[in-house]
């Protein structure tokens, strides 16, 4: 029962990450914008959150440093696709490629960098419960904040005048526009939003998850965070429960080399890639479903003038 308990504590831990950037990238889209640069700006909040924790031994400057690289990195996209009207696949391609580069050459002097002593986080009492406590109640405090922020945005979205305001320029923007609605100004504020949740998330991962810095250390989670957003059909909470599903596949892997199974590595560190493909093929045969819950103008340019 405890290596039950310790897998669902990774599982939460390894779908925070997710959670989170997903969450970041499910902004952008439900104000009509995709952004694929999701993996370059996760790499780069990394290497900026983990060089401020090294040079300030403080983790929370070193998430607001990792949210401030990934907001500069999405205005400049933002800016490119929206005002500049570049194609918003290619540029965010064209992003996740600078970003892979530009943090790998960033990050040299880091490689061997250790960070402070981590610390321990517990609930009181709840902490002790046997089997509950660690699984559920001694995790780092971005686990938490990743649960209060899939909430907060459902409220944001569908319980709040802005959040009508953002679904209405991803449904239509000429409609927003019609009734005076600054559409490029609010989209790029939803891509910076998106942008600094993407980068919150690049910065746990070097900080908190896996505390150290290596080249290319985000490893896909990136190109799964904005797979998920089409699984969880653009709703918050069905992003969490989808960033918990892709977590507890990436930490079985773990858990069945652990109990002994006889299965090569390589195939196991397969699974949450495959795990994806197999869940967008699924939800890719209801193209019907996907379309009634898609925002009507992602992907779509606007031109004020037109």
């Amino acid at each position: 029962m405890e290596s039950y308990a310790l897998l669902l504590a990774a599982t939460l831990n390894a779908g925070t990450v997710l959670a989170i950037a997903a969450l970041g990238l499910l902004v952008n889209e439900k104000a009509g914008i995709v952004n694929l640069g999701a993996e370059g700006m996760m790499l780069c909040a990394a290497i900026a959150g983990f060089a401020t924790v090294v040079h300030t031994g403080s983790d929370w400057l070193g998430f607001l440093a990792g949210m401030g690289a990934g907001a500069l990195l999405a205005a400049i996209f933002g800016v490119l696709v929206i005002w500049l009207g570049t194609n918003q696949y290619a540029t965010g391609l064209a992003l996740s490629l600078f970003g892979v580069g530009f943090s790998a050459f960033a990050g040299i002097g880091y490689v061997q960098a250790k960070l402070p002593e981590r610390p321990r986080f517990a609930i009181p009492v709840l902490g002790d419960i046997p089997l509950v406590g660690p699984a559920l109640f001694r995790q780092h405090p971005m686990v938490y904040v990743a649960i209060v922020l899939a909430a907060g945005l459902v409220w944001f979205l569908y319980r709040t005048r802005a959040g009508l305001v953002l679904r209405s320029v991803g449904e239509s923007p000429e409609s927003a526009h019609a009734l005076g609605y600054p559409v490029r100004r609010i989209r790029l504020a939803a891509v910076m939003a998106g942008g600094a949740l993407c980068g919150l998330a690049g910065a746990y991962i070097s900080t908190a998850y896996t505390p150290l810095w290596v080249e290319g250390m985000v490893a896909g989670r990136g190109w799964i965070a904005l797979a998920l957003t089409t699984f969880a059909t653009w709703r918050p909470a069905r992003v969490l429960l989808g960033a918990y599903l892709f977590g507890g596949v990436t930490m079985l892997q773990f858990h069945l080399q652990g109990v002994g199974v006889n299965v090569p590595s390589q195939i196991l560190s397969m699974l949450p890639y495959v795990a994806t493909i197999v869940v967008l093929a699924l939800i890719s045969r209801n193209p019907a479903w996907i379309r009634v819950n898609m925002p009507a103008s992602i992907g779509k340019p606007f031109y004020p003038g037109s």
